[in-house]
């Protein structure tokens, strides 16, 4: 991984947008900080796409959708994106799976996070499952003590194990049945809200992240880039990010941001 100082300022002004992750990349210590709220609202200012890409569930990206300075969210890892058109006071909503499918896939996610309660103590079903509607996630360490990385991984055993997809954050381990990752429902995004076929201008946009599930997004994206922290996961990291920023979460995010607008104002 390279510093953030050593991403072109010329490829720095060909950015069109932004996806990024939220958890301990816009957050730090689990709240949103002004300074990387402010830097999201001059990214736009900016005319640059802003879009999270989380695995945080469903009701949190409707509000997100709605009142952040965003273009859109996808969220459970790829399971549906939310745009919401200001104009038109619409919410467009686009899920990978139907209604009737989510609900057969929920009667197995719920007994599979029974399965997980019993064999991994200490782990806890997320506070925020109640809002989701198409995933399982499983907290290793938002509200519950930090979990060692045997039980983060026995917790993925027992996922894959029942035929889940399961991914790694730095608070989560999410699992559900399917095929679809962030990056898949990022480019269905990118083609019908933002009009950009990502096969051909990825090299325009660029991904912040700093954990396991970020992987596809970090392989995919030539100007991919994690915050500080993400060197805490280096050795579970398939494929790193191009650059690094200096500052860990929010903090990190702020030095994109200031990064991509001062190559906008040399222009």
């Amino acid at each position: 991984m390279k510093p953030l100082s050593a991403f072109p300022l010329e490829a720095c002004r060909a950015v069109r947008g932004v996806f990024t992750d939220i958890d301990d990349t816009l957050t730090t210590d689990g709240r949103l900080t002004a300074g990387a709220y402010t830097a999201m609202e001059r990214l736009r200012d900016a005319g640059i796409a802003v879009v999270p890409i989380t695995g945080r569930p469903a009701g949190w990206c409707d509000h997100i959708a709605r009142m952040w300075p965003v273009d859109g969210v996808v969220g459970e890892n790829g399971a549906f994106y939310f745009c919401y058109d200001r104009e038109a006071r619409r919410m467009r909503r686009r899920y990978v799976d139907s209604d009737a499918v989510r609900a057969e896939k929920r009667i197995k996610l719920n007994a599979l996070a029974q399965e997980i309660l019993q064999a991994v103590p200490g782990a806890a079903i997320s506070a925020d499952q109640p809002y989701r509607e198409a995933d399982l996630a499983i907290d290793f360490r938002e509200d519950v003590p930090p979990l060692p990385d045997e039980s983060i991984e026995r917790i993925v055993d027992l996922m894959t194990a029942a035929g889940a997809t399961a991914k790694v954050s730095s608070i989560h381990v999410n699992g559900w049945f399917g095929t679809y990752d962030k990056l898949t429902m990022t480019r269905h995004f990118a083609a019908d809200c933002l009009g950009v076929d990502l096969a051909d201008a990825e090299q325009q946009y660029v991904f912040t992240g700093d954990s396991p599930n970020d992987g596809p997004m970090f392989d995919y994206f030539t100007h991919s880039i994690g915050v500080a922290n993400v060197r805490d996961f280096e050795d579970r990291l398939t494929q790193p990010p191009a650059y690094v920023t200096n500052g860990a979460g929010g903090a990190g995010f702020e030095e994109v941001a200031a990064r991509l607008l001062e190559a906008q104002r040399q222009l």
